[in-house]
């Protein structure tokens, strides 16, 4: 670009201010027209849909993402590396679970709260915890709303891996002991679910499978969750920026279970945990490490328990999604299929991966876009107990 730019001013008399400023504008043109874009809210409930649109603001503005990084890999990665949010002074709880194994649950209360505060149960991505940056934001956000918040982070993640036992996408026994533990120690508090990503596909895989009587999230909300995981698989297997995004997850899970291979290690487990710490892409681990830990015959058998789209309309929990149509985990075609009475999806044109960043400079920037989604509506939704209206009865 700069050496026809240098042929152009030697050729001609234009001056350089002003090709700078016709691709300058032509630049600002593009984004303005073809960036910036409203969400579009993707609902079959009539009435649940103008609910939406009636109490959560957002869902009609326009999404303004930083212009300079508005493209979808950079979103993603550039995403965990502005939100530098300081520490927050989590009041942390262990939590024993049946098995012997144990998670962290770590707790963030309101300035004022009582036993009728709404709890939000949120569950971090692949390899994430309380102290990722996305969930701080979000701890933040729902802090200054006026909700108790409780971070489940996974089996070891932040603590001792007691047992040969991690987490996957498609089990939630220990979401229900949690949820069991939050209800008995909040018995007349409303509790909400938010899962990103993988704890997002947790989240959605125990609310379509629970049972009328074991019904206790009031509420539920999804961002970026691949809910195809085949396609979503697929998608960053492609050679290019996805294939290293791949290789980078990879390498996060090879190194969450090389911190654990004292406990993982031992000749009676299925899996060679040399082989598994050498897997290069998400697909090689899981089939040669998760599959095997739950018992499943194939990697294939996994992602399709874990697959979640078409299993939506099994939900009776009030549920909202956010997705981005650039979402290299998410191919776009596959959003257009998750239309439920009970599930809305709110799909901006940009915004990545757990990225959605705004603004000319999103550092450290507070009250974000999906920041705002995520607050305004489980305020909708607690608000008179409003969430009673769009569970189902059976």
């Amino acid at each position: 670009m700069d050496s026809l730019l240098k042929q152009l001013f030697i050729l001609t008399d234009v001056p350089r201010w002003f090709v700078y400023s016709v691709l300058g504008s032509g630049f600002l043109a593009y984004y303005y027209y073809k960036v910036v874009k409203p969400p579009v809210l993707q609902c079959s409930s009539a009435k649940y849909k103008f609910f939406l649109e009636s109490n959560v603001p957002v869902v009609k503005e326009k999404f303004w993402p930083t212009v300079w990084c508005f493209e979808s890999r950079l979103q993603t990665v550039l995403g965990s590396v502005f939100r530098g949010f300081p520490e927050i002074p989590y009041n942390r709880e262990i939590l024993q679970l049946k098995d012997g194994g144990e998670v962290a649950l770590d707790w963030l209360h309101p300035a004022n709260d009582d036993e009728n505060t709404p709890v939000i149960v949120v569950l971090p991505g692949l390899t994430g915890s309380s102290s990722s940056s996305y969930i701080k934001g979000f701890a933040l956000a729902g802090q200054e709303a006026g909700f108790r918040l409780v971070v489940f982070n996974n089996r070891g993640i932040g603590i001792e891996l007691k047992t040969p036992q991690t987490y996957c996408a498609s089990k939630s026994h220990d979401l229900i002991q949690v949820v069991h533990h939050v209800k008995n120690k909040y018995p007349n508090a409303p509790i909400g679910g938010m899962g990103v990503s993988l704890g997002g596909l947790i989240l959605g895989n125990y609310l379509c499978r629970e049972s009328p009587e074991e019904r206790l999230f009031n509420a539920g909300m999804l961002i970026s969750v691949p809910f195809d995981v085949f396609k979503a698989t697929d998608s960053i297997e492609q050679l290019g920026l996805n294939y290293l995004l791949n290789k980078h997850l990879a390498s996060c899970l090879t190194g969450f279970v090389k911190n654990l291979k004292h406990c993982l290690d031992g000749e009676d487990r299925p899996w060679k945990i040399e082989e598994v710490i050498a897997s290069k892409t998400v697909r090689e681990f899981d089939a040669k490490f998760t599959s095997k830990q739950f018992g499943y015959e194939s990697v294939e058998d996994y992602y399709n328990d874990a697959t979640l789209h078409n299993k939506l309309a099994n939900i009776k929990t009030p549920v909202l999604c956010l997705n981005a149509a650039d979402d290299p985990f998410q191919p776009l075609d596959e959003l257009a299929s998750v239309k439920h009475d009970h599930v809305g999806i709110l799909v901006t044109a940009r915004g990545g991966h757990i990225g959605f960043l705004e603004g000319l400079w999103p550092i450290k920037k507070r009250n974000e876009f999906m920041h705002r989604v995520f607050t305004q509506y489980f305020t909708a939704m607690f608000k008179d107990d409003t969430y009673k209206e769009f569970a189902a009865a059976n």
